[in-house]
């Protein structure tokens, strides 16, 4: 029977595979370098934008009043500090005027404003000490970031009486690029001789270690240059990078980890290397190959969502874990084909091995995680209350989660923007910054007098500007200044206030707090969907890796469980402030609205990952005996160790991203760390084996029609289609029991 599997179902595929071992890596190599020139200046492509929802009604009236009043808008702002004098200086203001006339003659730059050629109160500061020139910067993401580039060195520093400092969206955007990668760099040189070690400490083997960032850097590098075939599009964010090299990392470790430790096993049981391979690719390569389907499924889902900025990381996810499973299920076999027994050279752990046979007899591995197993399961209901209650009460302070929107504060508190926007916000009485802007269109001077009334008596507006007529009939823009910050929820009610005021014309509200409003709609609208596919998918890929109907409602639940704790430090931590100082970032009492979507994808498809691999193990075993709950002790055993292992090294990894200066990027490495490492010490140790000791033999249950449907088409990492008790060689008479895995437990 196994030689029919093997010949039927993976002899094909792992003849290819290893027919030309050398010829294999050598395309591989091949793909690499190819990657690295297809790749090369992807980070110039990205964006820092694609936060508010394309099709709706800021999305357009950003764009019209971009076409048509584009000094309505200004994107690059001039903050001129008079160094103790008085804006009114006529030194001060001569040079004042000579500034912005320089601007206004650069081709990039419309609508230049400056408060020496308007007088405007809103551009001097209160106290006098500094004023603004605001502009705005032609084009696209890409050209404004360009432009910026070239203008603002040109401009920042000492000009006669004054001095210069450049702000405004264009240069946050530009800083906010230019610190992820130059975060991102600094990530790679810490994450990865953290990680190397790490593995040489989990494999034992130099040779072995070394194999899973080969895979890494073929993943990150493939990904890299499909993200730059991407970008002659669409848009991609430019936070997609920091993903990219995180997962890339994380899944090769993860694959690695798994297919190697079951080839070791083979070899140690007397295979000869090409057939380990073969059994590894039936065994372990098909739960990888199902692993990888959970958690692109979960990144895809991101592609429901209008954002670009989400649709960026279903781009890049989808792509680092088809190409981290690929080199895992073509390239690593072939390396290991030549590797053989040499995968155990360099054993860095000889020397501790001698002194614990020279002391205390060593411990069986993965005896712990078998012992935490039946501990766990004599007192299933305890344990099962206890684990559930405590991950719920870390999980509260997401109840009082408040949406906002990204911006400056994101930067580090000393980075020029950031300090820019916080003048604007402190010194400047009615500062554009956080003003909601109506474009009217189709409206008589009567009519938009009367709305312009009825818009300035609503509850929480400050005051509303002059309309500004545009060069076409019946076109003007009005602007509001609200009570409080953008992101507050009282701007955010008003922008539904404004726009419930009826008209006889065209009103479209923008600014940052409609966009945000429009963000969390768009978001809200699609999160239904998004959730539906990564549920309905999970369910059918572990129904069937397993034959059961509730085994995957128990793996759906107890991901999502895995999350609260994520969720509810992201609060407490980035939305509070806890800890601010030590982490180093600025709290705005909010959360990007974005943020919690992304990562809720990432975090349950990794949980998924893990899960794969345990269930997958318990199954294997369950075919083979029958035996429930002896089949959780042998499952645990057998990846306890392992996941946990896997699981620690990423972390370590998203801890390397969690430490960028930007306070978003911060949040996501350090929030999918902490659901790492939660899911794999808590859910899989501890409520897995209580649940499923609950639940009992009817773990396995599946009504007749689904049963059959199993017995056809499903799959288990014990070998090809699953028929009644299983597929697994040590299923069958005088089937032999695979040795316990080398790595540490």
């Amino acid at each position: 029977m196994a030689d029919v599997n093997h010949a039927g179902a993976v002899g094909g595929w792992t003849r290819v595979v290893t027919a030309r071992p050398r010829l294999t890596l050598l395309l591989a190599l091949l793909f690499t370098a190819l990657a690295v020139v297809a790749g090369s200046g992807v980070g110039d492509r990205l964006s820092s934008g694609g936060f508010e929802a394309p099709g709706s009604q800021s999305s357009y009236a950003t764009k019209a009043l971009a076409e048509h009043f584009p000094d309505s808008q200004p994107n690059l702002v001039l903050l001129v500090d008079t160094r103790g004098g008085d804006p009114d200086d006529p030194a001060v203001a001569a040079e004042g005027r000579r500034l912005a006339a320089r601007l206004a003659a650069d081709p990039d730059v419309s609508g230049v404003s400056s408060y020496w050629d308007t007088r405007a109160p809103v551009l001097r500061a209160k106290d006098g000490s500094s004023a603004m020139i605001a502009a705005r910067l032609r084009g696209d993401d890409d050209a404004v970031a360009a432009e910026v580039e070239r203008i603002a060195p040109a401009y920042r520093g000492a000009h006669g009486p004054v001095s210069v400092t450049v702000g405004g969206t264009a240069e946050v955007q530009h800083e906010m690029q230019t610190t992820i990668q130059q975060d991102l760099l600094r990530a790679e040189m810490i994450a990865l001789p953290i990680t190397l070690v790490l593995l040489v400490m989990v494999f034992g083997s130099a040779v072995a270690a070394l194999l899973p960032l080969g895979i890494g850097i073929i993943a990150i590098l493939g990904t890299s240059a499909v993200l730059r075939g991407i970008t002659g599009f669409t848009d991609v964010s430019v936070f997609a990078e920091n993903l990219t090299t995180a997962l890339g990392l994380g899944l090769a470790i993860d694959y690695s980890l798994f297919i190697v430790r079951r080839f070791r096993e083979e070899l140690s049981a007397g295979a000869d290397p090409r057939r380990a391979v073969a059994t590894t690719l039936r065994t372990a390569g098909r739960t990888v190959l199902f692993s990888a389907l959970t958690v692109a499924a979960a990144l895809a889902a991101m592609l429901v969502f209008p954002q670009y900025f989400l649709r960026s990381f279903a781009y890049a996810g989808v792509a680092v874990v088809v190409l981290a499973a690929a080199a895992a299920l073509i390239v690593l076999p072939a390396a290991l084909v030549l590797l053989g027994g040499r995968v155990n050279a360099l054993d860095l752990r000889r020397l501790l091995r001698r002194r614990s046979r020279a002391g205390a007899a060593a411990v069986e591995p993965g005896a712990r995680y078998a012992a935490l197993a039946r501990l766990v399961m004599r007192r299933a209901p305890a344990f099962a209350v206890a684990a559930v209650a405590a991950l719920l009460l870390l999980g509260l302070p997401f109840l009082r989660v408040q949406f906002g929107s990204a911006d400056d504060r994101q930067l580090p508190s000393g980075a020029e923007a950031h300090v820019v926007q916080q003048h604007l916000r402190q010194d400047y009485a009615g500062s554009p910054v956080g003003a909601i802007t109506v474009l009217a269109e189709g409206a008589d001077p009567a009519a938009l007098a009367d709305y312009r009334a009825r818009v300035a008596g609503l509850p929480g507006v400050v005051r509303v500007e002059d309309p500004v007529a545009g060069k076409e009939a019946g076109t003007a823009y009005l602007t509001v200044v609200p009570k409080g910050a953008a992101v507050d929820s009282g701007p955010q009610h008003l922008v539904g206030e404004i726009r419930g005021v009826r008209t006889d014309f065209r009103a479209s509200v923008t600014g940052q707090s409609a966009v945000l409003v429009d963000s969390k709609h768009a978001i809200a609208q699609r999160l239904p969907w998004a959730a539906a596919i990564i549920g309905v998918v999970t369910l059918l890929l572990v129904f069937l890796l397993t034959g059961s109907v509730i085994v995957p409602v128990q793996a759906v639940l107890l991901n999502a469980l895995s999350l609260t704790a994520m969720f509810g430090a992201v609060v407490w931590v980035f939305q509070d402030g806890h800890l601010s100082g030590l982490l180093g970032f600025t709290a705005t009492g909010s959360i990007e609205t974005s943020l919690p979507v992304l990562m809720f994808c990432v975090a349950f498809g990794l949980s998924m990952d893990y899960g794969v691999f345990l269930l997958s193990r318990i199954k294997e075993e369950y075919d083979r005996t029958g035996d429930h709950q002896s089949s959780i002790v042998f499952g645990l055993r057998r990846t306890g160790g392992l996941i946990t292992a896997a699981a620690v090294i990423l972390a370590v990894v998203m801890v390397g991203v969690g430490m960028s200066r930007v306070a978003n990027t911060k949040m996501l490495g350090l929030g999918i760390a902490l659901a790492v490492l939660m899911d794999a010490m808590v859910i899989r140790t501890l409520l897995v084996p209580a649940v499923m000791r609950l639940t009992g033999r009817a773990t396995w249950w599946a009504p007749p029609v689904l049963r059959r449907f199993h017995e056809r088409f499903g799959i288990s990492e014990g070998g090809g289609v699953v028929h009644g008790g299983g597929g697994d060689e040590a299923s069958r008479p005088g089937g032999r029991r695979d040795p316990e895995p080398a790595a540490r437990s």
